[in-house]
C-alpha cells in the first residue's frame, strides 16, 4: 500500500476525523467492569474501555481512568477491587453502572444488581456476573506525555489473589469456554460494542525454529 492511500494525521494536531479513529482502531477491548468500596463503606461499580490483562504469574490486570474517579479513588484509599465479567445478558445493566450518580450513591441499586461478599477482600463482586476477580492494588500511576508533562489519567494496577468462575463455563476436560459466557468488548464511537462467537475462532501455532 502506496503513502497516498493512507490517511495520516498527528493527535496533538488533531484528527481531522468526523470521530477520532483511535479507540475504535484499537477494538474491541474487554470492559473493566470494577466494583470498589470506600473507606465508610459505600459501594461503587463502573465499567471502563481501557482494560487488559497485563501479566500471568502473578496474574495482573489493570484499568486506565481518565480523572480522579471514584473507583480509583475507592481503590487507592482501600488498596482492593473486584473485576466483574460483562456478559450479553448483563450489558444494559453494565451501561447503566456509567450513569454519573452523586458520589457515594450505590450504583448495584440504581442498575438492579446484587451485590454478594468477596472471600478474600471486603469489595463486593456482582452476583449476576458469571466471572468474578478479586484484586488487591499493586500500582496506581499518573501518565505523562511525550515532554514528561502529567496527564489527568490514572492507571490502576491490581493483583488478582482470587478468581470465581461459573462452573457451567468450564468443559468436562477443564478448559474455560470463552464465547459461552458471550463477554461483550467495546468498540469505538460513543455507543459501539461488540460479541464474539465460536464461527470467529481461529488457531495459529507459535512457530518453531530448527536449531
Amino acid at each position: 500500500m502506496t503513502q497516498e492511500n493512507r490517511y495520516f494525521y498527528q493527535p496533538s494536531q488533531g484528527h481531522g476525523l468526523a470521530h477520532d479513529p483511535l479507540n475504535a482502531i484499537i477494538s474491541p477491548r474487554p470492559i473493566g467492569w470494577i466494583s470498589s468500596k470506600n473507606a465508610q463503606g459505600q459501594r461503587n461499580l463502573a465499567p471502563y474501555s481501557f482494560f487488559n490483562c497485563f501479566n500471568y504469574t502473578p496474574p495482573i490486570i489493570g484499568f486506565a481512568s481518565t480523572a480522579w474517579k471514584d473507583s480509583v479513588a475507592n481503590i487507592v484509599e482501600t488498596g482492593e477491587f473486584v473485576w466483574n465479567l460483562t456478559t450479553r445478558e448483563l450489558a444494559e445493566k453494565m451501561n447503566q453502572t456509567s450513569a454519573p450518580l452523586p458520589r457515594g450513591e450505590d450504583e448495584f441499586a440504581f442498575a438492579g444488581l446484587t451485590p454478594v461478599p468477596s472471600q478474600l477482600i471486603g469489595v463486593d463482586r456482582v452476583a449476576e456476573s458469571p466471572v468474578n476477580f478479586e484484586c488487591k492494588l499493586t500500582q496506581c500511576i499518573q501518565l505523562k506525555d511525550v515532554n514528561g508533562q502529567d496527564i489527568d489519567t490514572w492507571l490502576v494496577l491490581g493483583e488478582v489473589i482470587a478468581v470465581h468462575i461459573a462452573k457451567h463455563l468450564i468443559n468436562d476436560a477443564g478448559i474455560y469456554q470463552t464465547t459461552l459466557a458471550q463477554p461483550v468488548l467495546r468498540a469505538g464511537g460513543p455507543s459501539a460494542y461488540y460479541g464474539i462467537t465460536e464461527d470467529n475462532r481461529f488457531d495459529l501455532s507459535r512457530p518453531q525454529l530448527n536449531k
